[in-house]
């Protein structure tokens, strides 16, 4: 394990593997950086992958009070830690934070964004307005097992029979350990969960290459990255048939190695 220092102070842990153009992969909600430890090996074939935590997670400080800035400071350290002018490979809502950091100017050469979030017809309902506050409350609360559930099944979508069994996994005391985390995720997705099209001007000054990546098991996510991948001047989509939203490494790496060849 590294770490390096974010703007704000905040230390950042990461791991680096492999030797090549900069790679850096960005989580998405409930995960550090040690699930993706396989995908990180199988890109390090061609990449210097940095694989980080990202704030208020694993290894990682959380220096109060959060914005959506300082993730995008974090990840724009993560960037320089991994030698500039990195591939950003973010995950889930960590595809969001990737997009909104190449938006504000980081030093990305390429996003290869894993079924961002992004609702944007009535294939799903949106995220409940008070979404963002409600799982600061819980977590306030120390109700954190609420905060998950709520998260489970208000923004992944999952039905609330189906999320208890889930209690008894071994990964449900972590995703407990990083609930107050959830929120933040909420902050940076934003509108973009609100069953709205997405706005051409949203992206219009992303102009490096993209390539949208959808499993096409899930109809909102699948319809959320075609439009995304239409929105972003040098966009476009591939789909990873047969797989669902937690993608085998495998699978991923692939096709990620194969876009930044």
């Amino acid at each position: 394990m590294e770490t390096v220092t974010s703007k704000d102070g905040t230390t950042i842990a990461f791991d680096i593997t492999g030797d090549g153009p900069p790679l850096v992969i960005v989580a998405g909600a409930t995960s550090t950086r040690r699930p993706n430890a396989a995908l990180a090996d199988l890109l390090s074939s061609q990449h210097r992958v940095l694989n980080y935590d990202r704030r208020g997670r694993g290894d990682s400080g959380d220096t109060p009070p959060y914005a959506v800035d300082r993730e995008i400071e974090d990840l724009a350290a993560a960037i320089e830690a991994a030698g500039g002018g990195a591939t950003g490979l973010g995950l889930s809502s960590g595809a969001n934070l990737s997009l909104r950091a190449a938006a504000a100017g980081l030093d990305i050469a390429r996003l290869a964004p894993w079924e961002p979030n992004f609702i944007v017809n009535d294939a799903r309902p949106p995220l409940p307005d008070d979404y963002v506050d409600h799982i600061d409350e819980l977590v306030a609360a120390d109700r954190r097992r609420d905060a998950v559930e709520y998260f489970m099944t208000a923004a992944v979508g999952m039905p609330a029979e189906f999320v208890a069994p889930m209690r008894r996994m071994p990964i449900w005391p972590a995703m407990e350990a990083i609930a107050h985390t959830i929120a933040y995720d909420g902050r940076i997705v934003g509108d973009s969960m609100s069953g709205n099209p997405i706005s051409p001007q949203r992206f219009a000054g992303v102009s490096v290459p993209a390539l949208v990546l959808v499993g096409g098991t899930t109809p909102w996510l699948t319809d959320g990255g075609h439009a995304l991948a239409e929105a972003l001047p040098r966009g476009r989509i591939q789909r990873l048939d047969g797989q669902t939203h937690d993608v085998a490494a495998n699978v991923l790496a692939p096709a990620v190695l194969e876009f930044t060849r």
